[in-house]
């Protein structure tokens, strides 16, 4: 899947956005042509165990709560490619090779389409947020439980990039990167950039030389804490301007372009 974030943005059209996490699942309508939320947020904790059919019954009852009857654009913490699920590292691995397409249509009795969670957050940065009339190279980082990436060259999305799995000193970035690795270790925020993601966005820079890079997830609204450690990475950086509401606006833009 190819998709251009720059395109002229759509007509007051409302799409229902869902965000599925490895702890919550949460949706709201979206107006895709301003990007803003038309509802209130509505979220479920994610069910356990996170089988597909378990996954299917919460989307169904978020369709369920918005009442809602047209199209329904939902993410997934994984590969997704064709609608069909390549990885689920927080979710049961039953949900590999899964048309989620089909699945979550299924559930809902509503068209639905289905993306990578990162990449669904980057198209949200790219049309309404901090990557807004970017062209280049330009890589959104999402520091969460892992982290997620989404790369775009000249606002076209490369799916499914991963690279928050990248090796270094033997082990991927997000063992010691991400914010979850923060917490577990109980690290200062300054300790956390200076020692960790300093290095791995260090790494990521000399591999793929983007004019940009958007620090997404929740610590994008603690940026204040540690982006001044990461003065020493060679592009800008800048803080996700979405916050969490990225995945849900990204899954609803998405939803209009299939």
């Amino acid at each position: 899947m190819l998709y251009w974030a720059h395109r002229p943005r759509e007509a007051s059209v409302h799409v229902l956005g869902i965000d599925i996490g490895g702890s919550g699942i949460k949706g709201a309508p979206v107006d895709v042509g301003s990007g803003e939320l038309v509802g209130e947020r509505f979220r479920i904790e994610t069910p356990h165990p996170p089988t597909p059919d378990n996954v299917a019954d919460v989307v169904a009852q978020l369709v369920r709560h918005f009442d809602w009857n047209g199209r329904v654009g939902v993410t997934f913490p994984g590969v997704v490619s064709h609608g069909v699920i390549g990885t689920a590292a927080n979710l049961a691995p039953s949900f590999v090779g899964v048309d989620a397409h089909a699945l979550f249509t299924k559930a809902t009795g509503r068209p639905a389409t289905v993306l990578n969670d990162a990449d669904a957050a980057g198209v949200a940065e790219m049309r309404f947020g901090a990557g807004r009339g970017r062209p280049g190279t330009v890589l959104l980082l999402t520091f969460g439980t892992g982290i997620g990436s989404a790369l775009f060259v000249d606002g076209l999305l490369v799916p499914n990039t991963e690279f928050g799995h990248l090796e270094i000193d033997g082990h991927d970035a997000e063992k010691h990167a991400s914010a979850a690795a923060r917490e577990r270790a109980d690290q200062s925020w300054s300790h956390w950039a200076h020692h960790h993601v300093r290095r791995y966005l260090t790494h990521v820079v000399a591999l793929l030389s983007p004019e940009l890079v958007i620090i997404g997830g929740g610590v994008s609204k603690k940026a204040d804490k540690f982006l001044p450690e990461l003065a020493e990475v060679p592009t800008e950086l800048r803080p996700a301007e979405l916050l969490n509401e990225a995945g849900i606006v990204g899954a609803a833009v998405d939803a209009t372009t299939r």
